[in-house]
């Protein structure tokens, strides 16, 4: 009987022999297969003897690529997919990262309302970020079909983090799939340790670690994404960490190309945009080529005249192209004019030697700083780095008030529990002149405030009292908004008091580049900038933010356009960072050198109070409303550290004050008599119980509980057999207090027989004795 294949069956046919192939047991050296032929696997061994194991064609078979890739006993499954065809008129690369920590996956119950996982965390919005950024320089620069990696995470441990993991895991999905990438990448972790490296520590060796740098590399030594924080980390034993991290990434993208060549699926064709008629070329640049060349030369154009002029020039142009070529489509044109802008705006840094603002290769721009803004602030400081200007507060709180962290984001901060210090960065749509709306958190705020955040976290102290809660409102942005934020936001720490260890800065470093058919090994050319302009970001190909302190590196983070650039190249861009960081320290030490000493009115305080075990009830109040009312009234907070210690924390000196008062009216009591261990005294009965009798031996104690055990010789089982009313008067032997509870301990049945000693009454008043 014959079969007639169809197109679409033959597809179907060959897609299910594919994923036989990777069932299949056997292959080419290196390439291993489990016992029953399930996956292919492949080990990667580093160099300290620590191994990765990578695995595909097991799981999510539908997806395009997928690939786990595990190291101890975590493991992280991506899968990777994209549509079949671009959606027409997009203009980017709509790559989709979704990283989600999984409860279950390290054995937890999420303990929300629902129970179950809800919108994505910051820590999940940093790691898909990380992801992104790793992957995306190595797309096709005509690549714009919608594509999506989803990370799922099959399970944590307390040993491993699984960031680093999803990278690797990305880039083995991506290479093994039909979506064209020029890959594969390699990422690991890298720490430092008493001057040694460690390649992908532990939770607990980083805890113990000066440096946690993430590092994305591809073939040949080349560096694709930095990410990383330090504890003041020395030039050279940073420089020393990326090599060592490149250098061990090789190993995973040797690996990953061995399964790809044995598994990998035959690339797409990438659709390029048809080409555009080079008469329409040529005429878009005769026509904008010298105007562009006067506007990019003119130093006097800040950012908004230059992108007016820019835009003037662009409108013009498209307006006669348009009467000349009437069959193009206007979107064409517009391509074709930013490619021309972008060409001469980089050609004019080469042939020039100046930056469209006049300014050189390494010149900083205008740098000024202000501090102690306004009175009722604890801390602000207003730092303006040419166009680029940010308003930093710092408020001051208790402890309590410290953010505290769910079980996965503990395990995966190595066991913190609570943040006491937070940078929170607003970019509101006035600071580039734009109209937009204000809402939620974005991705991009939130990577920028966790940046400077770890840029100023090793300046503070550890035992710091306060929490310490840092806002950056940017104001005007024209480059580098988050490493001004860290110049502002350390001159208001030192403004607030707050005594960092060092004044902490920060600049952001580009690169210009000349290079043919991807081959970024060997540039032909390239000039590095210092503290870069908004356009230069966006026409370069790197955009480096470097931070720290005179002594070293706090903070780093490199993200690339062209699929990777050498060490040399890293190793200057960060000895321009150095020189540069120094110089703008300078002009920060005349705004303020150090942490201020004087208080300012406006500060909180916090205060030890010591409280005896028989005195807590006194000072908390029943239900703690004697608590509630110093809170309400002064808004002076009392939290409890142990029996007989509580944090007093106080918005400012008058409210603690006002605090002390309410705090003494609640403790002023008569003055409680010195009891003589052994003493006999006269005790008033107040109240009968089951278990005994509730008695005070002068009028402001506390009722104690004598015991029926302790009221005769005889054993009893209600106080009422022996005919004890309340009011009633006993004599009672006093035992000194219970070293637990602070209890007094009182006996009668130790008196039932020859009188040992006189009686003392303290009925009458405090310290007076009568028989």
């Amino acid at each position: 009987m014959a079969m007639i294949f169809t197109r679409k069956s033959l597809k179907l046919l060959n897609y299910r022999l594919k994923c036989l192939s990777l069932s299949c047991p056997g292959g080419k050296r290196g390439v291993q297969s489990s016992s029953n032929g399930e996956a292919p696997s492949v080990e990667v061994n580093f160099s300290n003897g620590r191994n990765m194991t990578f695995s595909s064609g097991r799981l999510a078979r539908f997806a395009n690529g997928t690939a786990v890739c595990q190291m101890g006993d975590t493991a992280v499954m991506v899968t990777a997919v994209a549509k079949t065809k671009p959606n027409p008129g997009q203009g980017f690369m709509p790559l989709v990262v979704d990283y989600r920590l999984k409860n279950a996956a390290s054995g937890r119950i999420p303990m929300n309302f629902m129970r179950r996982e809800l919108g994505p965390s910051e820590k999940e919005i940093l790691s898909a970020r990380l992801i992104d950024r790793s992957l995306r320089p190595l797309f096709h620069k005509d690549y714009r079909t919608e594509t999506q990696l989803v990370c799922n995470m099959l399970a944590m441990d307390a040993v491993h983090s699984p960031d680093v993991l999803a990278i690797n895991a990305a880039s083995m999905a991506l290479s093994l799939s039909d979506i064209p990438w020029n890959g594969p990448i390699g990422a690991v972790r890298v720490g430092l340790c008493d001057g040694e490296v460690l390649i992908n520590p532990t939770r607990r060796e980083l805890q113990t670690s000066q440096l946690d740098l993430v590092v994305s590399a591809t073939k040949q030594n080349l560096v694709v994404m930095l990410e990383g924080k330090g504890n003041v980390v020395l030039q050279q034993d940073l420089l020393k960490a990326i090599k060592q991290g490149t250098r061990e990434a090789q190993f995973i993208i040797h690996e990953i190309e061995r399964l790809q060549k044995a598994y990998g699926r035959q690339k797409r064709e990438v659709e390029v945009a048809a080409e555009v008629d080079p008469e329409l070329g040529k005429a878009v640049r005769s026509m904008c080529e010298m105007r562009l060349r006067e506007i990019f030369q003119d130093s006097t154009h800040d950012k908004m005249s230059r992108d007016n002029a820019v835009n003037e020039v662009r409108s013009n142009v498209i307006d006669k192209v348009w009467s000349s070529f009437p069959d193009t489509e206007p979107s064409l044109i517009t391509e074709q004019f930013n490619q021309t802008s972008r060409t001469i705006f980089r050609e004019l840094i080469f042939e020039r030697g100046l930056r469209c603002d006049g300014r050189d290769y390494d010149q900083l721009r205008n740098i000024s700083c202000q501090v102690d803004m306004y009175k009722p602030l604890h801390g602000s400081a207003l730092f303006q780095r040419g166009q680029t200007q940010v308003f930093c507060t710092v408020s001051l709180d208790s402890q309590e008030s410290a953010m505290k962290l769910d079980s996965l984001a503990a395990l995966d901060s190595g066991g913190l529990k609570a943040k006491n210090f937070m940078l929170h960065y607003e970019f509101p749509p006035y600071a580039t002149g734009e109209v937009g709306r204000i809402g939620p958190v974005g991705r991009r705020e939130l990577g920028h405030g966790a940046l400077a955040e770890r840029s100023l976290l090793p300046t503070l102290p550890n035992d710091y009292p306060f929490t310490v809660r840092l806002t950056s409102e940017v104001l005007e942005s024209n480059g580098s908004s988050s490493m001004a934020s860290v110049c502002g936001g350390s001159l208001a720490l030192m403004d607030a008091g707050v005594p960092v260890s060092a004044p902490a800065a920060g600049v952001a470093i580009g690169l210009v580049t000349k290079f043919e058919n991807d081959d970024t090994k060997h540039l032909e050319d390239y000039r590095i900038l210092t503290d870069i302009l908004g356009i230069e970001d966006y026409m370069g190909d790197m955009d480096m933010k470097v931070a720290g302190t005179r002594k070293g590196f706090t903070a780093i983070q490199a993200d690339l356009k062209i699929p990777g650039i050498p060490l040399k190249v890293v190793m200057e861009s960060l000895q321009k960072a150095t020189d540069a960081k120094s110089k703008i320290l300078d002009i920060m030490s005349e705004a303020i050198r150090e942490p201020r000493k004087y208080r300012k009115e406006s500060w909180p305080v916090s205060e030890t109070l010591t409280v005896e075990p028989q005195q807590r009830a006194q000072l908390i109040g029943p239900s703690g409303l004697h608590m509630k009312r110093i809170y309400l009234e002064t808004g002076t907070s009392l939290t409890a550290v142990d029996e007989t210690h509580f944090n007093v924390f106080a918005p400012s000196q008058a409210a603690m004050d006002e605090a002390k008062e309410l705090i003494e009216g609640y403790m002023v009591k008569e003055r409680v008599p010195d009891l003589e261990f052994g003493g006999i005294y006269t005790a008033k009965i107040t109240e009968l119980r089951d278990t005994g009798v509730m008695v005070i031996l002068y009028p402001s104690m506390p009722p104690a509980l004598l015991h029926n055990s302790q009221l005769d010789q005889r054993k009893i089982a209600h106080p009422s057999a022996l005919n004890l009313e309340v009011g009633q008067e006993i004599q009672v032997k006093y035992f000194g207090r219970d070293p637990v509870s602070g209890f007094m301990r009182l006996s009668r049945k130790v008196l039932q027989g020859p009188a040992l000693g006189i009686p003392r009454s303290l009925n009458k008043s405090a310290g007076e004795s009568g028989t």
